[in-house]
C-alpha cells in the first residue's frame, strides 16, 4: 500500500495527500491570506507604523468566515511578511553581487560587507517615503517622492561610493586614467543605477 496503483484504464494515479500536511499547513487556506490589494497593502503598512489611533480591532466575519485581507485591514496576511523577507534576499544577493564583482576584477576597495549592506539598505528610506507619500497624496504623491527619491539614491551613492571604490586622485577630480580606474568608475555607476531599479 502507499504506492502508486493502477488507476481506471491502468494509468497510475498519485495516492490523495496525506491528511496530516493540512494539519500543518493548510494549503488550501493558503490563498485567503495572499488575498490583497494595493489599498489594503498600504494601510496595513500605516497600521503597522502607525497603530496608536487605530480602534477598532476586530477581525470582520462573513458567514462564519474571516473576511479576506483585502476587505479587512485587521485580517492577517502572508504577502507583507512574504515581501519583507524578499526584500532581505534580494538586499543580500545585491551585496553579494558587489562583492564578487570587486574579486572579479580583483579591486582592493576600502569597502566592508557591512558598509555594503548599509549602503544597499539606504533605498528603503525612499520606498517608505514614496509609501507613505502614496497613503498621504495618492498616486500622484507616490509618484512624485519615490521619482524624487531616485535620482536622491543615485546621486548619493555616486558621490559616496567614488571614494570608497575610485583611487584618491580620482576622488579629488583627477582625470580617471586606466583600466583599474575605467572599471571602478563603471563599477560605481552600476552599484548607483541599481539602487533606483530596485526600488
Amino acid at each position: 500500500g502507499g504506492g502508486l496503483g493502477p488507476g481506471p484504464g491502468g494509468l497510475s494515479v498519485a495516492p490523495p495527500r496525506p491528511p496530516q500536511l493540512d494539519r500543518f499547513v493548510p494549503v488550501g487556506r493558503l490563498k485567503y491570506y495572499f488575498a490583497v490589494d494595493t489599498v489594503y497593502v498600504g494601510r496595513k503598512l500605516g497600521l503597522l507604523v502607525f497603530p496608536f489611533g487605530h480602534q477598532d480591532w476586530q477581525v470582520r466575519y462573513q458567514q462564519d468566515a474571516p473576511v479576506a485581507p483585502r476587505f479587512d485591514v485587521n485580517a492577517p496576511d502572508l504577502y507583507i511578511p512574504g515581501t519583507a523577507s524578499s526584500a532581505l534576499a534580494w538586499l543580500l544577493l545585491e551585496v553579494l553581487a558587489v562583492l564578487l564583482s570587486l574579486y572579479l576584477v580583483a579591486l582592493p576597495a576600502d569597502l566592508t560587507t557591512i558598509d555594503l549592506v548599509a549602503f544597499a539598505g539606504y533605498k528603503y528610506v525612499g520606498m517608505i517615503l514614496g509609501l507613505l507619500s502614496g497613503l498621504l497624496f495618492g498616486a500622484t504623491g507616490y509618484y512624485v517622492a519615490l521619482s524624487w527619491c531616485c535620482l536622491s539614491i543615485f546621486v548619493f551613492m555616486i558621490r559616496t561610493l567614488r571614494l570608497k571604490l575610485l583611487s584618491e586622485a580620482a576622488a579629488e577630480g583627477v582625470p580617471v586614467r586606466g583600466a583599474k580606474n575605467q572599471l571602478r568608475m563603471y563599477l560605481t555607476v552600476a552599484v548607483a543605477a541599481a539602487q533606483p531599479l530596485l526600488m
